[in-house]
């Protein structure tokens, strides 16, 4: 079986009609499933939402995604989410050479102001003298991290952040991401990019970047690092996750998709 290319996790914005729904619980009887403690709600009424419930549940389960690969609540990016307001502000995460910069590229042609939380640490690093290699730069980033907190290069960043359509690379850990959602709420969406380890040190063999780790045993001790900081839990709480393992222009035309969903 073929990995789809990309998922979105749309969150359903169903209400339920229902007053006070604390007010109900469970029963085996009577009006299939809730009893009733609201003297305002009959026994009919009740059915009747009950019914309309599951019609409802059943439409997004009908949406296209896999039952075995996605939760009820859970829809493809392939489906339209007309409920889905746009969002101003999208962080890219992931390990490194997993393709972000793929994800940059598309999404400064269509128009997105780029914003690197990596531009913020090597500045640093310049200011300080430090060489611009993965063990000077990583090591001084994570030396901060200690100092003055795990969001501190989110913090740093923020300023930076300005405008309707913004994408901010670097995301790496789940502090960042807090201090990114208290400043921006519903208005910032989370894209994750995976590729497998073997996938991403070829890669970043062959991009040759100059803060790239230059052996398997440094490739190995960054992602540790960059893991310690609860970059799996960033990734794995994303909104929409995009998997790099086939072309150059699947992956693209994945991000375009994506990215053009979440602006609207």
């Amino acid at each position: 079986m073929t990995t789809p290319p990309f998922c979105i996790f749309a969150k359903p914005r169903l209400r339920s009609s229902v007053p006070n729904r604390s007010r109900f619980r469970s029963s085996s009887r009577g009006t299939g499933g809730l009893r009733a403690e609201h003297p305002s709600v009959g026994t009919s009424t009740l059915r009747a939402r009950s019914r309309q419930s599951h019609a409802a549940g059943s439409r997004i389960q009908g949406s296209g995604c896999p039952s075995s690969a996605c939760s009820p609540s859970e829809k493809r990016l392939s489906e339209p989410v007309e409920s889905a307001a746009a969002v101003r502000v999208v962080c890219v995460t992931g390990m490194p050479g997993c393709g972000k910069e793929e994800v940059l590229a598309v999404a400064q042609a269509l128009g997105f102001s780029i914003v690197r939380m990596g531009d913020v640490v090597r500045e640093e690093a310049l200011r300080r003298g430090l060489p611009i290699s993965d063990a000077a730069v990583g090591g001084m980033a994570h030396a901060e991290r200690q100092v003055h907190g795990l969001g501190i290069w989110a913090e740093r960043t923020l300023p930076r952040i300005s405008g309707d359509r913004v994408l901010v690379d670097g995301l790496r850990g789940r502090a960042e991401l807090e201090i990114f959602r208290n400043s921006f709420g519903d208005d910032l969406s989370v894209v994750a990019v995976h590729a497998s380890p073997r996938t991403r040190y070829e890669r970043m063999l062959r991009r040759r970047r100059t803060d790239d780790a230059g052996s398997i045993e440094a490739f190995g001790a960054r992602d540790l690092r960059e893991l310690s900081w609860g970059l799996g839990d960033v990734i794995a709480t994303a909104d929409v996750m995009l998997v790099n393992e086939g072309t150059l222009e699947e992956f693209r035309r994945a991000a375009r998709t994506a990215l053009g969903r979440l602006h609207g």
